[in-house]
């Protein structure tokens, strides 16, 4: 058992950290107040060779892991980017895994290496309104004709759809009535985001404005049949090979806004003095700094191993909904104890801790509710019976 980093995984944490130094909190803080996509930084990172950390080498990428990718996105929130950087680069670094394991050598050819380059921005569309975490019951419909398919429907919260010239979306090719498990009738595509058949409207926010969500109304999209991922109905099983690889990041990507939070919060209370002393002499101060960052320490332990787990080719369902869980909630903590360390000054846009918080609410919500994955751990630590 071994709690440290290779030598390489530090020279990618080291060398993440000095590329986001370009690019200081105020650059952030521009970008979350005029809602723009930080182009600079995303292009940057293209042409540094990063967007491929964990791609397969011989589509252009570094074929790392998910460990390097996970150390890579939690140096970019804690560089200060917080999630504006890291969903900024976010399906980049692991999105176009089905295509990886389940596409064609034509489909690989044509979509990793524009992917790893940044010249192509992609969107992933699945969540719906009124299904939720209810995957299985996706209504957006791909019916098929000769060469492809017809698609009509609605997706909602599709980041950055405002930017992206492709999609991978899942759709139903089957009607749920006719399928005989509930799992069956979805299919994944990969194809072009086309903005003349699909009306995109954004989602104002509480937090990471720099990266749009947004609403998208499908209707008569037309999708080649080259460009189905995998075989028809097949989709969910395909798009379930992400999902702990995405817990990884999203909980690595939380750590890091946590880290940066403390630290601010750290670097103000030893410079701010009152009655005399700076304030974190007072243990009311120090005590909830230091707890904040013995839990952020916890969960990134569990992040770790989760991503060392499936690395390493092992079940990791539960480490990584463990791991997200954590993460999720105790940099949601570590931010708020951050605002509140820095008093009123927490609530000012110009001492950042304040986006930190708004940002620190996506990974404790997305992609899956802390609710949902204490159901779970609930159903498959503890065996108790399912409950939803």
């Amino acid at each position: 058992m071994d709690f440290s980093f290779s030598d390489e995984q530090r020279t990618i944490r080291a060398a993440i950290l000095k590329h986001c130094s370009q690019f200081s909190e105020d650059y952030w803080l521009d970008r979350d107040r005029t809602g723009t996509f930080p182009e600079n930084f995303y292009r940057s990172l293209a042409d540094a060779g990063w967007l491929g950390v964990a791609m397969p080498e011989a589509f252009g990428g570094s074929g790392l892991g998910i460990t390097e990718a996970a150390i890579m996105m939690q140096a970019i929130a804690e560089s200060g980017a917080g999630m504006s950087g890291a969903s900024a680069v976010h399906i980049n670094i692991f999105g176009l895994e089905p295509i990886v394991l389940y596409g064609t050598e034509e489909q690989k050819r044509r979509a990793i290496p524009r992917i790893v380059s940044g010249a192509d921005k992609a969107c992933f569309a699945v969540t719906e309104p009124n299904v939720g975490l209810n995957t299985t019951q996706l209504k957006v419909r791909a019916e098929r004709k000769e060469g492809g398919y017809l698609v009509n429907g609605e997706k909602i919260w599709i980041s950055t759809a405002q930017v992206a010239n492709k999609m991978l979306l899942l759709a139903r090719t089957k009607p749920l009535e006719e399928v005989s498990r509930k799992t069956d009738g979805l299919t994944l595509f990969y194809t072009d985001f086309d903005r003349s058949k699909i009306d995109v409207r954004l989602i104002h926010k509480m937090g990471r404005h720099a990266v749009d969500s947004n609403m998208l109304f499908i209707e008569d999209l037309w999708v080649p049949e080259t460009d189905r991922i995998g075989a028809e109905n097949d989709g969910f099983k395909i798009i379930l090979q992400g999902l702990n690889p995405e817990r990884i990041l999203i909980a690595a990507e939380a750590i890091g806004i946590g880290r940066a939070a403390i630290d601010r919060a750290s670097r103000y209370a030893r410079e701010r003095v009152v009655f005399g002393r700076p304030i974190g002499q007072n243990q009311g101060i120090q005590h909830p700094l230091a707890k904040c960052w013995a839990q952020l320490e916890a969960a990134n332990l569990m992040t770790m191993k989760a991503a060392t787990l499936f690395d390493n080719g092992e079940d990791c369902g539960v480490e990584a909904n463990a791991a997200k869980y954590l993460a999720g909630e105790f940099a949601f903590e570590a931010c708020h104890t951050a605002m509140l360390t820095l008093g009123g000054m927490g609530y000012a846009q110009e001492y950042h801790v304040e986006r930190y918080l708004r940002e620190s609410l996506i990974p404790r919500t997305a992609p899956v509710s802390p609710h949902m994955i204490l159901n779970f751990l609930a159903e498959k630590v503890l065996e108790l019976p399912k409950s939803y």
